[in-house]
């Protein structure tokens, strides 16, 4: 490992890293050697670490670091700089314009995942974690000012000199004498990971048969094809669901439908409203090009069986069309509820076997953290002869419920309250969107609800499935068929205590590393105390023209 150590007073610091095995040391200061040299110890400390192969570079300005070092040797793997600041009664105006030279300087010289420390006084920082903590405006603001750079605090601890060998702070005022590190806090910053900018996405897949694609909604582009549930997998989403199944096992035979379900459906589903669909066009005679779909034929969607086109006129009024010469019209799947019911309408099932269907779903709603365009569904289907569907549900219910409690106390030590409660007992406005997409759907029975807190009811958020029964007449007897539907992110999210579903869905290796080998654990987010920004937006909706929210 490569190290950088900037601001170096008397180079007591960097002599207490000589000798760390695998450790190669570059230690510089601001000042010359003549001017440090005469500091108390300083030249001692030089010697020892020259003595043990670390460089020692003076005169190096931590605002322009990359001028100081050849190409090949300007990736470190770490840079410390301990208790930056501009010299003399400088303010914070002085020293917050140091550090975000500085970071800016940093990253140029810094590997993808390097860290970069910086030591501050008791109450510099400005986060929560200084105790006593400052008034903004009289902090040096150092997480807004990394964030300028591209970085974020990933940890934060205190300094203790006590602890490092033969370390002795100096430059108070700029003179070689100490100053109070008493309360001093090191700030751990990493890189964060840049917005990614999504061109739009063609998905190709077989459909009746025939190879055909579509435009990807832009808001899904970077949700395409991810494979969490696959088995080579470490994702949670997929730790859950094998946690559920296993523990369901136990109960149930189980059968998992593991062929390949289409993302696009076709149909008329009843009571779902329109805005909350992401319908897709194509032709399997003809499959449009980007350029058409950009040029807004992939505004066009279907009501009925009847085929329409949207387009807008010269004053932006929508006209609806009949015949626009499109063949058929699908939409990306919103559940996995029509398939299982056509595996029992084809008779494609054993009685009592308890069979399993998982994959993303899509849904238009509100984006918050706990509402998500797309998430991982899990459903348990299970017919039985009737009169026993009670005692299904109640065996379905309590394994699912076992399964639940069981994860969420081994992965955060606490106790969890999960509740099956009568979806009579609910108002639509109660439920989270997951709960009140589901209802659309078709009549449900219960809702599974997990609350982490005191309360007892179905908060926002906390509704992680639904369960409901369909009668069938098959094989010459009625059969009442159990439907039990998991929000697998929701699960995930609050067995892990994942505070917003996009950190789920994120590529960052940081998240990734947590749930190595399928462990389950407390998430520990590597971003502490980000800039956190409300921004309003106002428009004007024409008189008599009906106001979509979702839309």
């Amino acid at each position: 490992r490569r190290v950088l150590l900037l601001g170096e007073g008397n180079f007591s610091f960097a002599a207490s890293f000589c000798g760390a095995a695998g450790t190669h040391v570059v230690a510089t200061c601001y000042e010359s050697e003549e001017e440090v040299s005469g500091r108390g110890r300083a030249a001692e400390s030089i010697r020892r670490l020259r003595g043990r192969g670390a460089e020692v570079v003076f005169s190096v300005d931590c605002t322009k670091l990359k001028d100081y070092f050849l190409p090949e040797k300007r990736e470190f793997d770490c840079i410390f700089f301990n208790f930056p600041h501009c010299g003399r009664k400088a303010g914070v105006v002085k020293n917050r314009e140091l550090l975000a030279h500085f970071f800016h300087s940093s990253a140029e010289v810094l590997t993808e995942e390097g860290e970069v420390h910086v030591a501050l006084c008791s109450g510099q920082g400005g986060t929560p974690a200084d105790q006593p903590r400052r008034e903004w405006h009289n902090s040096w603001q150092i997480v807004a000012v990394a964030a300028g750079a591209g970085f974020i605090l990933s940890n934060v601890h205190p300094f203790r000199a006590e602890t490092i060998h033969g370390y002795k702070c100096t430059g108070y005022r700029s003179q070689d004498k100490p100053f109070c590190v008493e309360g001093a806090l090191n700030h751990i910053f990493t890189r964060s990971t840049l917005l990614p900018f999504f061109k739009p996405m063609i998905c190709a897949i077989e459909l009746e048969n025939r190879k055909v694609s579509f435009q990807v909604p832009q808001v899904l582009v970077d949700k395409m094809n991810r494979g969490f549930l696959e088995l080579n997998s470490n994702h949670p989403v997929r730790t859950v669901k094998e946690k559920l199944t296993a523990e369901l096992s136990q109960a149930f035979p189980l059968q998992n439908i593991d062929y390949c379900l289409s993302l696009l459906h076709q149909g008329h589903l009843n009571g779902v409203c329109h805005s909350n669909i992401f319908w897709i066009i194509l032709s399997p005679e003809e499959t449009p090009s980007t350029e058409e779909m950009s040029n807004g034929l992939a505004n066009a969607v279907s009501f009925s069986h009847i085929d329409f086109c949207r387009n807008t006129d010269k004053n932006g009024r929508e006209n609806v069309q009949e015949g626009c010469h499109i063949s058929k019209q699908y939409y990306l799947r919103p559940s996995l509820l029509p398939y299982a019911q056509a595996i029992i309408q084809r008779g494609a099932f054993l009685p009592g076997t308890l069979h399993v269907l998982s994959g993303p779903v899509f849904r238009k709603c509100l984006i918050g953290p706990y509402s998500m365009p797309v998430f991982h569904e899990v459903v348990f289907v299970c017919a039985v002869n009737r009169g026993t569907e009670n005692s299904c549900i109640q065996m379905l219910v309590n394994n699912i419920k076992t399964s639940i409690y069981s994860l969420y106390q081994t992965v955060s030590g606490f106790k969890v309250i999960i509740n099956l409660q009568e979806a009579t007992s609910f108002e639509t406005a109660e439920l989270n969107d997951f709960a009140a997409f589901e209802s659309q759907l078709s009549k449900i029975q219960y809702f599974i609800c997990m609350d982490t807190g005191t309360s007892g009811s179905c908060e926002k958020g906390s509704c992680v499935g639904v369960i409901r029964t369909a009668h069938y007449e098959l094989l010459s007897s009625e059969l009442v068929v159990v439907f039990a539907s998991l929000n697998l992110d929701i699960l995930a999210m609050l067995i892990c205590g994942i505070s917003d579903w996009r950190m789920l869905w994120t590529s960052d290796r940081r998240f990734l590393c947590q749930f190595s080998r399928g462990q389950l654990r407390l998430f520990k987010s590597f971003s502490l105390y980000p800039p956190f920004y409300v921004h309003d937006v106002s428009f004007w909706v024409p008189d008599g023209e009906q106001f979509d929210e979702v839309a």
